[in-house]
């Protein structure tokens, strides 16, 4: 059993080359630390959407949240834009939209590019399935998705990612930089070194971005698979 993450970025039309180009550098990065941390295979198409493949099917949201979390605290300054405004705005507000299938997958032969299954038709599925435009206005209810072929487990982290969705969509780039930190294992000293601030200002964030509730529902989501 996996859990194939597939995402689509918010608005991502909406930027210039240059916002564009620093985007696909920055989701590189991100799947290459996922990769390093959790031995995760992940690619990125059309420079803007992401599949990534979690071994380890428990750390799937771990990792989902990962990435929302590293997509919020990229650099794009948003008063650059005039007429795609609105848009540039809610690229910075969400990130990323995000899908976990989990289930089996027929063929993962990472060396190939190869990912077929269950799993990834379900992701997929999912993202391309939320159509968030319409001819007027975007609107975007949800960013976080889990799909199995389990009704029930379905029901039960719908609440928990929707309630996820809020606390990462209210924070700030900052409060993301810590949180991506701890989702990859850091403690507070050691994220205080790699940005250069105090660790109380961290634990700060921390409070203020709901790392407690976050690292619950984490933990939640890991028991839950693995038994």
């Amino acid at each position: 059993m996996y859990s194939v993450i597939s995402g689509d970025i918010v608005s991502s039309t909406s930027l210039s080359q240059k916002d564009r180009e620093k985007l696909e550098y920055a989701l590189a990065t991100v799947l290459k630390e996922l990769e390093a941390e959790y031995s995760t295979f992940g690619r990125i198409i059309k420079g803007d959407y992401v599949e990534c493949v979690v071994p380890d099917a428990s750390k799937g949201l771990r990792v989902a949240l990962a990435i929302k979390s590293y997509v919020k605290t990229i650099d794009i300054d948003i008063s650059e834009y005039t007429d795609t405004k609105s848009l540039a705005k809610l690229f910075k507000q969400i990130g990323i939209r995000l899908a976990i299938g989990y289930g089996e997958l027929k063929r993962f032969e990472p060396e190939k590019g190869i990912v077929d299954g269950p799993a990834i038709y379900r992701s997929g599925r999912a993202i391309s399935g939320k159509s968030n435009h319409d001819k007027e206005r975007v609107v975007i209810k949800n960013t976080l998705f889990f799909i199995s072929e389990n009704e029930a487990l379905d029901a039960t982290f719908k609440a928990i990612f929707e309630l996820l969705d809020v606390l990462l969509n209210k924070a700030t780039a900052r409060q993301c930089e810590v949180v991506f930190h701890k989702l990859l294992g850091k403690n507070e000293d050691a994220i205080a070194s790699l940005l250069g601030i105090n660790q109380s200002v961290v634990n700060q964030h921390s409070t203020s971005v709901g790392w407690n509730a976050i690292e619950t529902a984490v933990n939640y989501f890991e028991s839950t698979l693995k038994a």
